[in-house]
């Protein structure tokens, strides 16, 4: 080993060895404790005065709980429902994606009378309409046609009236990914030859046939304004929306639709691309066949005809529920400011009520800021409090409407910490007040309080 690398004994040592004695013993370095801010330790101590101080005055405690529980209960029950809501419209106006468009001669949603009338004026889609789209449409993948009309159903002593009766060209099952879980679509033949079969819903099982399993539903027979046909296929079960259900309907091949119920009818055509991103010069593509159809160029104000996506239903659903939204705010807007006076007016209380303790307090050395602390967390503390049971509530609330409504239900860990969040924010505000007029008391004043 290098000489370098050797140290020089102390005196000390060469005397222990002389002596034939050992070294002394080397001490391990000592770890320094961390300290922690004194502000932590301010604050914890004003947390647990805090608890201390709602324990002692439970009833009071309760009461001033009630406007942040109603006012953050009301915020998450609104808001769960309506997500849970937004996530079943959009899956299920969004079942035929984003690669669906319909060409129509009237909107899919009309919202005033004057409008009905004038979209009622214009000219019948065709079959001809139709063909055009399919032939000239070089981006246009799929193409459909259905036709709509409301009847009563029979079999056997059931009836169903008001029973949705669609006529539909074969690629429609294609286009709106219809799931048949019993039996079968029918076959280009069938359709050609405008057989009388039809594919029912589930509604249709239910009501007509007293629920039977679907495949004995399969091979049975019904009657729509007095014609017979024969069930060859039933759809999967859609379920309600908005309490209106999904699941009453009949589809007939178009051609034997056009026997049954005219064929003055206006027709719905379906376009189908590829993939999403062509769906926008799709759709001008079908736009201008459908403009030279009807002698319209891009400066008439009305085409003539109605081109959406299923996205209209969903724009007209987000504007329905921002309202709900702005007046769910309001009332827990007013809530809160209701149970924040609530808690400045108890804090004020609380102030009066421990003016003794605070001239201790201060008398012994606290300073204004750790009594500021204390009564600030005292008042975040009682209104956290209020948040989290104002969570609580308000799943429960909403688990408890879902149920009883049959609404989807989305539980929301952001609304959750939102609420507690604003809770605290009130909390805040509503303490400062008493906050500082506690640490402002005049120690002697204060110790010859009563």
């Amino acid at each position: 080993m290098s000489s370098a690398l050797l140290t020089e004994p102390t005196e000390d040592e060469r005397r222990a060895t002389r002596r034939g004695g050992s070294l002394p013993p080397v001490e391990p370095p000592r770890r320094r404790r961390v300290r922690l801010p004194a502000i932590f330790y301010t604050t914890w101590e004003s947390f647990r005065i805090a608890l201390g101080s709602l324990r002692a005055n439970k009833l009071r405690t309760a009461l001033t709980l009630v406007g942040v529980v109603v006012g953050v209960a009301a915020v998450i029950a609104v808001v769960t429902i309506i997500k849970g809501l937004d996530q079943t419209v959009a899956s299920t106006f969004s079942s035929q994606g984003s690669t669906v468009f319909t060409v129509s001669k009237r909107p899919q949603v009309i919202t005033s009378r004057e409008d009905f009338i004038r979209f009622n004026r214009r000219k019948d889609v065709t079959e001809t309409d139709a063909e055009a789209v399919a032939r000239l449409c070089t981006l246009c993948w799929r193409t459909g046609i259905a036709a709509n009309a409301a009847a009563t159903v029979k079999a056997g002593d059931k009836s169903s009236e008001n029973v949705r009766v669609r006529g539909l060209t074969l690629s429609m099952f294609l286009i709106e990914d219809t799931d048949i879980v019993a039996g079968r679509a029918w076959t280009d033949v069938e359709e050609a030859s405008g057989r009388d079969v039809a594919v029912v819903g589930a509604d249709i099982v239910d009501n007509l046939f007293d629920g039977a399993p679907d495949d004995q539903v399969v091979g049975k027979q019904l009657r729509i304004e007095g014609r017979t046909y024969e069930i060859i296929g039933v759809a999967e079960r859609l379920g309600k929306i908005f309490g209106f259900t999904r699941d009453n309907f009949v589809q007939i091949p178009y051609p034997t639709f056009k026997r049954s119920f005219s064929s003055r009818v206006s027709l719905i055509v379906f376009v189908q691309v590829p993939e999403d991103n062509q769906l926008a010069a799709a759709e001008d593509q079908a736009r201008a066949i459908m403009r030279n159809r009807r002698g319209k160029t891009y400066t008439d104000d009305d085409d003539g005809f109605s081109l959406e996506t299923q996205d209209v239903f969903i724009d007209l659903y987000k504007s329905a529920t921002s309202n709900i939204y702005i007046v769910t705010i309001g009332v827990a807007a007013i809530s809160l400011v209701v149970g924040g006076i609530v808690v400045m007016n108890i804090m004020l209380v609380s102030v009066t009520e421990r003016t003794r303790e605070i001239g201790i307090r201060k008398a012994v050395g606290a300073s204004r800021r750790a009594i500021l602390t204390q009564f600030l967390v005292e008042a975040v503390v009682i209104t956290a409090i209020g948040g989290l049971l104002g969570v609580g509530t308000g799943f429960a609330l909403a688990v408890a409407l879902s149920a009883a409504m049959g609404f989807p239900l989305l539980l929301s860990a952001w609304s959750a910490i939102l609420g507690v969040g604003v809770s605290s924010g009130v909390g805040i505000v509503s303490g400062l007040w008493p906050a500082w007029k506690a640490s402002s008391l005049d120690p002697i004043e204060a110790l010859r309080a009563e």
